[in-house]
């Protein structure tokens, strides 16, 4: 926006001396505050001032007549950036990785200088996503313009090219005839009743390792069971990026040196269907790192040739395999077919019964096995808690009714009934109100993929229950005890700290929510301006963010949303007080527009 011209006369008298000497210098200055903005494209950005929160903000503001109209967008070839799992990153920070352990397949993020703080465009001709649940079966070609995998794997029906579509058959590589028939399958092999392998609700998390396009995942739902599909980005490097476009909760993740960002104790079932893992490495460090995240009584499916090839060396790794299994005290459930189910024991019992100086062996007790952020993974077997040990088992209720339980373990978080209660009854009310406001722009399937960006105990999520959506969970590092909690509940999420991106493809998310995360970064000497360009980065063209924190936030943040283009609608309400109110909040909704480097 120009400066307001000067009503002086001539440009000779000292008026008019006086108005061109105002005008250079509202012109220096909003030319410093470009300059001071455009530098995040090259360089980090404004984490430098480190002033007090409310002082950061207001010495900050944009003047009420000077708002930023773009950002710089990236290169073309970075459409599908994953800066914290760009190979490229690697060769240039000359990073010793040791590939035979999946090291280059694990999250290196760029230092401050190397940030590319620019948008993130969409591949040419993207289309707004197919809407749940017709994109369970079909996506727009143009969105993710990756077909080898329709070549590689057709013989597998992972997916087919049709046109200007891309349609997902339903098959795999151990279950080529549809992943339905097969979870049928599996649930005969365990003996579970009307042939559903939820087990009356008893089974709700599973974790699927080396899911492919996630077709076991997109066929669990229907049960009411949630899978978290795992995959890295590797040869087959748009896999998870198929999954999210179709809408299945999955996520980039690899079984390398770190321990998986969950807590222990918190999936009821694993799942490798030829998931190409060498479980026998390192003395068998990979397998126990499944054990340490399955329940008590949890299973572990594994479909490959080692389970049922009688050739000599599939034979050798079989016997290894299954003695490994028997030495963590696991034991076969069922083997059929191409398939072996093994149960993990309810209690420390068999531990305590093991032979002294048996391997593995236990995880030392001064061991956290809930701590797993950037955490090593540790060749040892993790016992059970006292508690644990003597309810037998994980004591929780079936799916849905342990959606709103209390869980047992908010005792030991030091979480009263009460806030726990208090968390889920406040959300829904607020989820009620969000969807007030948004009520004139969203259609029933406006949203499928979301993202709760600081989750606390997982209220606003279990808020959604009704709705036909996902929700990921983020809790941040320094509280990760907190996601616990969110999958005792029967919902699934992540450790993460937010100073950092986050581990999946852009354009991936329809909508984000941000409970106070802004004003929690910014006490960590974090950047503002790179947490939006993040979000920008997952964000689904026409998604939306609803963005809940301190009015000096959201009024910085406001000024900023012609640059991220995010000023396609937007809502601003001063919320109710609540006992989680936080003190001067707000409540911003907007929504990302759809644009291409031309615009």
């Amino acid at each position: 926006m120009k400066p307001q011209q000067s009503r002086g006369g001539g440009g000779g008298g000292a008026l008019g001396r006086r108005g061109f000497a105002a005008l250079l210098a509202a012109a220096v200055i909003a030319l410093a505050l470009l300059c001071l903005f455009y530098g995040t494209a090259f360089g980090p950005t404004l984490r430098s001032h480190r002033l007090p929160l409310q002082r950061r903000f207001e010495a900050q503001a944009l003047p009420a007549d000077l708002a930023l109209s773009s950002l710089p967008v990236c290169d073309a070839r970075y459409s599908e950036l994953i800066p914290c799992l760009d190979r490229g990153l690697h060769y240039q920070l000359r990073l010793r990785l040791n590939l035979s352990l999946m090291e280059h397949y694990e999250r290196h993020c760029p230092p401050a200088p190397r940030r590319l703080n620019c948008l993130i465009p969409p591949p040419a001709g993207y289309r707004v996503p197919i809407r749940w649940p017709i994109s369970r079966d079909e996506v727009w070609k143009a969105n993710i313009p990756h077909t080898h995998l329709a070549s590689e794997k057709s013989d597998q029906r992972w997916m087919v090219v049709n046109g200007d579509k891309i349609n997902f058959p339903g098959g795999g590589t151990h279950f080529h005839t549809g992943a339905d028939k097969y979870i049928v399958h599996l649930a005969q092999m365990l003996n579970f009743p009307n042939g559903k392998l939820n087990n009356g609700g008893n089974i709700r998390n599973v974790l699927d390792v080396g899911c492919g396009v996630a077709s076991f995942g997109a066929y669990l739902l229907p049960l009411g069971i949630i899978a978290m599909s795992l995959a890295p980005n590797d040869v087959h490097e748009n896999q998870i990026q198929f999954a999210l476009e179709r809408g299945i909760p999955s996520t980039l993740g690899v079984l390398g040196t770190r321990r998986l960002p969950y807590p222990s104790r918190s999936f009821e079932l694993a799942h490798c269907s030829r998931c190409r893992i060498d479980w026998l490495q390192r003395v068998g460090i990979l397998l126990m790192e499944v054990d340490r995240v399955l329940r008590p009584g949890g299973y572990f499916l594994y479909s490959s040739p080692e389970a049922y090839a009688m050739d000599p060396i599939n034979r050798n790794i079989w016997r290894k395999m299954s003695d490994l299994a028997r030495r963590m005290c696991w034991q076969i459930a069922s083997k059929e077919d191409q398939t072996v189910i093994w149960f993990k024991p309810l209690t420390n019992e068999c531990y305590m019964k093991r032979e002294p100086g048996t391997l593995p062996p236990m995880c030392h007790r001064d061991d956290d096995p809930d701590a797993a952020w950037n955490v090593p993974m540790k060749a040892c077997v993790t016992p059970y808690s006292e508690r644990v040990h003597k309810v037998k088992g994980s004591n929780l209720l079936p799916w849905p009714q342990r959606l709103t339980a209390p869980p047992s373990c908010l005792e030991e978080l030091g979480i009263s009934l009460n806030n726990f209660s208090d968390d889920n009854e406040i959300w829904r009310s607020r989820v009620i109100q969000y969807w007030k406001l948004m009520k004139s722009e969203i259609q029933k399937d406006s949203f499928r993929n979301v993202m709760d960006m600081n989750a606390n105990l997982g209220g606003f999520a279990a808020s959604l229950r009704k709705k036909d959506v996902w929700v990921m969970n983020v809790v941040p590092s320094t509280e990760s005890g907190k996601l616990k909690i969110i999958y005792d509940c029967g919902l699934v999420g992540t450790i993460h700290n937010w100073c950092e991106s986050f581990s999946t493809y852009p354009r991936t998310y329809d909508l984000l929510h941000a409970w106070l995360l802004f004003s929690e970064i910014e006490k960590q000497g974090c950047s503002v301006e790179d947490l939006l360009i993040e979000m920008d980065r997952i964000l689904r063209p026409h998604g939306y963010a609803i963005i809940r924190d301190k009015f000096a936030v959201i009024n910085y943040i406001k000024r900023l949303l012609p640059a991220l283009r995010w000023d396609d609608w937007s809502s601003e309400v001063k919320p109710k007080k609540d006992a989680l109110w936080s003190g001067d909040e707000r409540v911003l909704i907007v929504r990302k527009k759809l644009w291409n480097q031309t615009l």
